[in-house]
């Protein structure tokens, strides 16, 4: 069963890609951010980049399809790793273990559309911390049963959740819950934080610093996974100073972006509508995609 799931992912992953190329899929928002932050010198640069892209989100998109499983079998224990579970190696990242068994208390933890940024929620509920990750949605009502049972869930147990207000986070937070932001995304609400990110200006979610401001001691992690090669997931936890989060979380992000700028599904967004929406106007080409 796990040679059939390892083919159909390949073969998703493959016809997936070759779909994104052909309907050249958010290739001027792709193209308008890359010249925005100089990540593409020229147009040949821009084309192998926006490839390398797709073809990495169709290889995890086919992972999330019809491997996701594997992420939700993993041990328990962190002296249990490295391990080799159907096909894979999994491995802690050195100095991540002191971070992990401190999520385990709860607290707020921050991520970014990089890499296989999914596979990262089953793997730490595995390891037994108590995550609950805000997800909005998804229409149809039938599509979000199916992502909340069968995706975004460990062992039968939700892990997603719809909070609307920040108060419903406050209230996680005090449940000694671990709560999840994606937090690379433009801010587009009144009380967004302006920052610097990739040398522009943004504007930041403002939702860490007001769970901290009504939580002060709250601790803040940073948490992804790297891919030395397909085959091997590495995971990374940091804790990070409960001050300036943001500003940390993007120079972190930068970070991430210099070693591999392909992992970062963040350019097929509109990071950088709210500080320069003309970016995604005439400017991005004459087809320019809906806000993403």
């Amino acid at each position: 069963m796990v040679v059939f799931h390892r083919i159909c992912a390949a073969i998703f992953a493959r016809a997936a890609y070759v779909s994104f190329c052909l309907l050249r899929w958010k290739r001027a928002t792709v193209y308008a951010n890359l010249r925005h932050t100089g990540m593409a010198q020229d147009e040949s640069c821009a084309v192998k980049l926006y490839r390398a892209i797709l073809k990495n989100l169709a290889r995890h998109a086919g992972e999330l399809l019809f491997r996701f499983g594997t992420f939700k079998k993993l041990p328990a224990a962190l002296t249990a790793y490295p391990c080799r579970v159907d096909g894979w190696d999994f491995e802690i990242a050195e100095g991540s273990d002191a971070a992990l068994e401190k999520m385990r208390g709860g607290g707020i933890f921050l991520t970014a559309h990089y890499g296989n940024y999914e596979a990262i929620g089953p793997w730490l509920c595995r390891l037994g911390i108590p995550l609950t990750a805000s997800y909005i949605p998804v229409r149809p009502a039938w599509l979000n049963r199916i992502l909340d049972g069968r995706i975004r869930s460990v062992d039968g147990i939700p892990y997603g959740v719809d909070a609307r207000t920040p108060r419903e986070f406050v209230r996680l937070l005090d449940g000694g819950r671990l709560f999840c932001l994606l937090a690379d995304q433009d801010s587009r609400i009144a009380g967004a934080i302006d920052g610097i990110f990739m040398g522009k200006p943004v504007r930041n979610n403002p939702l860490p610093d007001f769970l901290l401001r009504m939580r002060p001691g709250t601790p803040v992690f940073i948490c992804w996974m790297d891919e030395p090669v397909p085959s091997c997931k590495v995971l990374h936890a940091v804790e990070i100073p409960a001050t300036s989060v943001m500003d940390s979380f993007n120079a972190w992000l930068e970070g991430r972006i210099r070693d591999n700028p392909a992992l970062w599904y963040g350019f097929t967004h509109r990071r950088f509508m709210s500080r320069e929406p003309s970016l995604y106007g005439k400017a991005c080409g004459k087809n320019p995609e809906s806000a993403g």
